[in-house]
Formats: structure tokens, C-alpha cells, sequence
């Protein structure tokens, strides 16, 4: 959709095909952070990051995987692509809110303030008839729930602080004005879909829904000039002389082609069982525009990568994920052998490859388990159980006693001894003993020596402000629990290969003229890590804005050849 702005913005005429019949994707599912330094609601706080300092930072974290030129693109691009937002339609509003730490605050570049980028929320109703169009999220919540970024933090705190009471309250308004006023606010993803169609709508460009592109056109040069795209139960052959933009998303449900590229996921698929996946990414994200690409002698890279997120699984197939969980003081992560391997409060990314590495050593990894004990149960949001007398109906559970069907599922194991919980999960006796005991003796020091768990600002967002390290705190007494972690993803994060304009390139560096990929069907930006929250959408947003400005200038330069050169005025538009 922001390729579309561009483009339009630009003078060509634009159109946008959409294989489900659903718009918003992934986009539209998530969190709705993008990961812009230097945005222009930034600027406005006051806050300017050095362009040089965040091309240093990105630099360091993607490891030499990723050029410069693509890195120093978007370090210029991304906050250009956000000013051109906001001039082109008053329905996209930016915010920054300083305190969500970038994922590295602490190498040279990186920032505890952060760089995530938010929307405001909106109420879907003034989508009109497009409301029905939006892909709602998987896991719905009660009418009137909805969450802006910094409630977020707050009410996993409502046991610690009034404010954390206080976004218990709002939500609870929240739902009374929702069935008294039929308001339908949505934050987040949501809305920043929402709003980016709404922008469309505005500038009048064209969204096919239903209409799966199978097939991009070429001529005899090896040039894309189109796609064929499926409509009404047609096959139409759309022309496109100045180019075609791939934003068709990841592989996220393509189980099979996802294990020839990554074997340790047949452990992931055993957990979760047959007919079911461990991806929260859009369900209609299959691949087609990577094998699109692939057919017309685009490269591929990174296909073994996804953006990790560890998580559990619930009997029922439902993935929930494992953030504040991993922040909280009291509790640690072991393996199969009963040890902890890991800063359990690492960005899940780096958490998810030390699983990876890990289950390949030959050590059980996949699933690995968080222990904690009875008091942190009753004190902090653990697996989205409510830390709140029992509530009756209530639409998350709550009350003092894990809910009987969590230790029925196997999910989560009970132990009144730390040996009796090892034999629950599996784990030698003795080994479960001494991670517990030297995990309590770091917590009462206030330092973890063995993995600096609360050393980064990161770790430290979803920790228990009340402590002096908010993220170490002693285990007490029995009961203790076990939950089961498992490996998940908010999609693939590999795909064709492309240079600094997005523009996709075969095996040999050359250039397949006309065509551009964004977003999840590209290999990541990111590399194999990730920046800050909001480093999915920041590059996706970035690099659909540089691809429109690149064919619109291409085809600016072609308007000043010699008259033979020149397209028909209706073509040279598209």
C-alpha cells in the first residue's frame, strides 16, 4: 500500500492485487510498530538520531550478510518515506513515544529511547463497507478490547503499580462503551492498515481482493511487463510497462518447503501435531511471489530465516507468544539437560537461534521449558492468565490456581520439589537442582554472571520496575511450574534476492529489469537479526516508497529520449 501511495504520488497509474479476500496481511495481525531513526514524529519530540551512527548500528548487527548500499538506503529512505506519509493523507498519523529500547540499545548506534514508530487508534467504522475486508487478527479479543503499545507494558504491571490498575480499568470501560456506543476501536496493526487503506481510498487506487497474481509476464528481453492475475474466474493479463512490486509476503504456511530449508523445525511440527503450523504470520502467505520470481531467474537467499518468536502451543493449536514471560525476575529457561543456556530476556530473535544451535548439539532444545514458582504466578501475566482474584466469565483466566486444563494439556507441568518438577519435564534431577540454586544465588548478588540477563534497556521493558534489577528475583517456595516453549514465527524472513532499489537480481548480480520486491518476499534487510520493533514493516514501508520513486524516475528519464524510444502515453503510465 505505501508503494501504491508512491506511485500514484507520482503520476503512474496504479493498481493493487491482493490474493485473499482480506487485505492487511501479516501487517494487519501485528503489533503495527516501524522501525524508523529520524522519523518525523521523532523530529518533533526533539530527537534526531545520527544517520551515521544508526547505519553503524544496523552494520553490526546484520554481520556483513547484508550490503551497505541496501543498508544505507534505508537508513535515508525510512524517515523520507514517513514524511511523504503524512503530507499525502491526513488518515496517516504518526507517533513516538521514547522508552520501547531498540533491541541492542547498548552497541555503538543503537538507542534506549528506541526508534518504533506507532499510529494512533482508529474506529473501524470509518471504513464503511471496507471494514468487512480487513483481516481481523487470529486471536480475537472481547468486543472493546484493544490495546495501544504503551498499555501494553502497563497492564502486564497491574500488580505492581496503579497504572498498570489503571489500563484494567480503561479496558473495562473500554468494553462498556463498546456495547453502549457500538464503537469498534482498533490500535496497532489494525489501524495501520486500516489507515493506509483509507489512504488509498482518498488518492482512488485501485484494490482487487480475490485476484492471486500467478504468473508475471516477460518479454523477449527477460524484462517483466506484467502479471497474469485471477479474477472473477478469469485469468487477465495486466500490463505493467514500468514495473511490477512483489509484496506478497513470506512462506510462512508452506510447512514442507519450510523444512527442506530447516530439518530442526520436524521437532516444532511434533509438538504442535498434524494438520497444524507454528507461524503467526498471514494465513494466506504461501510463497507465490518468491516462486513467481524464482521462475523468472530471480535469486533467493536467507530461506532457512524467519522472524523467531518463542511461544507456547495450547492443545487447541493456538500459539501464544512468550515476551513479558521472558522478563520476568523470577524465573529461568532450561533445555533437556536441566540448564539454562541463554539470557532468557534476549531479543527473541537471538533467543530463537540459541534454540536452533542448541537442538543441534544434540541437546533437547525444541521444546525448552521457563520455570518459575507459585509467588511469580500470583504476581505477574504468565501465558496470558490474569493475576487477579477469580473473576467469573472472565475472557482470560484469572484466580490464584493454574487453570486445571493448562496441567491436563502437558503444556504446563506442577512440581512440589525441584526434583519432582525434573521428572515432570524430563530433565535430570540433579541438574534442575544446581540451575536452580546458582539462578537464585545470581538474583539475591543482582547480577547474572553466567548471561548478563538485565545488563541491556531491552531486557529491562517488561521486567518488574519495582526491583533494582527488574529482571532477577530469587525462586521461593513450591508450588513451581513448568511451561512448555516451543518455536515460533511471525513469518519467513527469506526470499528473492534485491539491491538497494528493491530491485530483484538474478544468481549473477544482474538486474531483472521491471521488477521489485518488499517486505517478507524479499531476503530481509535485517539479515538474520532485527533492530527494534517495528524492523518487519520499518523495511517493508521503506523499500515499497524507494521502488515507486525508482520507476517513476526511470520513467521520467525515458521521457526525455528521442521520440522513437518513447512508450504509448497510456502504457508508459503503469
Amino acid at each position: 500500500m505505501t508503494a501504491a501511495l508512491a506511485a500514484d504520488a507520482a503520476g503512474l497509474d496504479t493498481l493493487v492485487v491482493e490474493k485473499s479476500p482480506r487485505f492487511g496481511g501479516s501487517t494487519a495481525l501485528s503489533g503495527g510498530g516501524i522501525w524508523v531513526p529520524g522519523a518525523p514524529s521523532q523530529r518533533r519530540e526533539g530527537h534526531i538520531p545520527n544517520p551515521d551512527e544508526v547505519f553503524t548500528y544496523l552494520k553490526e548487527i546484520t554481520g556483513g550478510l547484508v550490503s551497505d548500499a541496501r543498508l544505507r538506503k534505508y537508513v535515508d529512505a525510512a524517515p523520507q518515506m514517513m514524511e511523504f506519509l503524512e503530507e499525502v493523507s491526513p488518515w496517516l498519523e504518526f507517533v513516538w513515544k521514547p522508552g520501547y529500547a531498540d533491541y541492542y540499545p547498548e552497541l555503538p548506534g543503537g538507542s534506549a529511547l528506541g526508534s518504533t514508530i506507532n499510529v494512533p487508534e482508529i474506529d473501524l467504522r470509518k471504513l464503511g463497507d471496507e471494514e468487512q475486508n480487513l483481516l481481523a487478527p487470529l486471536a480475537l479479543a472481547p468486543k472493546g478490547i484493544w490495546f495501544a503499545p504503551k498499555d501494553l507494558r502497563l497492564f502486564y504491571q497491574v500488580r505492581q503499580s496503579w497504572r498498570g490498575k489503571a489500563v484494567l480499568l480503561k479496558l473495562i470501560w473500554r468494553m462498556f462503551r463498546a456495547r453502549v456506543f457500538g464503537d469498534r476501536m482498533a490500535a496497532i496493526g489494525q489501524s495501520l492498515s486500516a489507515r493506509l487503506r483509507l489512504a488509498m481510498k482518498q488518492q482512488n487506487i485501485p484494490l482487487w481482493l480475490n485476484s492471486p497474481m500467478t504468473e508475471l509476464i516477460t518479454d523477449v528481453d527477460g524484462r517483466v511487463v506484467g502479471a497474469v492475475v485471477e479474477k472473477d474466474g478469469r485469468a487477465l493479463r495486466i500490463q505493467a510497462d514500468r514495473g511490477v512490486v512483489l509484496a506478497s509476503g513470506g512462506f510462512d504456511h508452506d510447512m514442507q518447503w519450510r523444512l527442506q530449508h530447516l530439518p530442526e523445525l520436524a521437532r516444532v511440527a511434533e509438538l504442535t501435531g498434524p494438520g497444524k503450523d507454528w507461524s503467526f504470520g498471514n494465513p494466506a502467505a504461501m510463497g507465490d511471489g518468491i516462486r513467481a520470481g524464482e521462475k523468472v531467474g530471480a535469486a533467493t537467499d536467507l530461506l532457512d530465516e524467519a522472524w523467531w518468536f518463542p511461544a507456547i502451543c495450547w492443545p487447541d493449536g493456538r500459539l501464544q507468544f512468550m515476551l513479558n514471560e521472558r522478563m520476568m525476575p523470577a524465573q529461568f529457561i532450561v533445555n533437556g539437560a536441566g540448564k539454562r543456556f541463554v539470557n532468557e530476556a534476549a531479543p527473541y530473535m537471538d533467543f530463537a537461534h540459541a534454540m536452533i544451535d542448541g537442538e543441534r548439539s544434540g541437546v533437547t532444545h525444541i521444546p525448552c521449558w521457563l520455570i518459575t514458582d507459585v509467588r511469580s504466578f500470583h504476581r505477574y501475566v504468565v501465558g496470558g492468565h490474569l493475576p487477579i482474584p477469580k473473576v467469573p466469565f472472565a475472557p482470560v483466566p484469572t484466580g490464584w490456581k493454574v487453570p486445571a486444563a493448562w496441567l491436563e494439556s502437558g503444556v504446563v507441568k506442577a512440581g512440589g520439589s525441584w526434583e519432582e518438577l525434573a521428572r515432570e519435564i524430563g530433565v535430570p534431577e540433579t541438574e534442575l537442582r544446581n540451575t536452580a540454586e546458582r539462578f537464585n544465588a545470581l538474583a539475591l548478588k543482582g547480577h547474572d554472571d553466567d548471561f548478563n540477563r538485565g545488563d541491556s534497556a531491552y531486557d529491562n521493558y517488561y521486567g518488574d520496575q519495582t526491583l533494582q534489577n527488574p529482571n532477577l528475583h530469587p525462586l521461593g517456595k513450591p508450588p513451581y511450574y513448568a511451561f512448555q516453549i516451543i518455536l515460533g514465527d511471525l513469518g519467513t524472513s527469506g526470499g528473492l534476492r534485491t539491491d538497494e532499489f528493491a530491485r530483484v537480481l538474478r544468481p549473477d548480480d544482474t538486474v531483472i529489469d521491471g521488477l521489485y520486491a518488499v517486505g517478507n518476499v524479499s531476503a530481509a534487510v535485517m539479515g538474520r537479526s532485527y533492530a527494534g520493533a517495528g524492523a518487519t514493516i520499518g523495511p517493508a514501508m521503506t523499500f515499497g516508497y524507494v521502488a515507486a520513486r525508482h520507476i517513476a524516475q526511470a520513467r521520467s528519464a525515458e521521457t526525455h529520449k528521442p521520440s522513437s524510444a518513447i512508450d504509448s502515453p497510456e502504457s508508459s503510465r503503469r
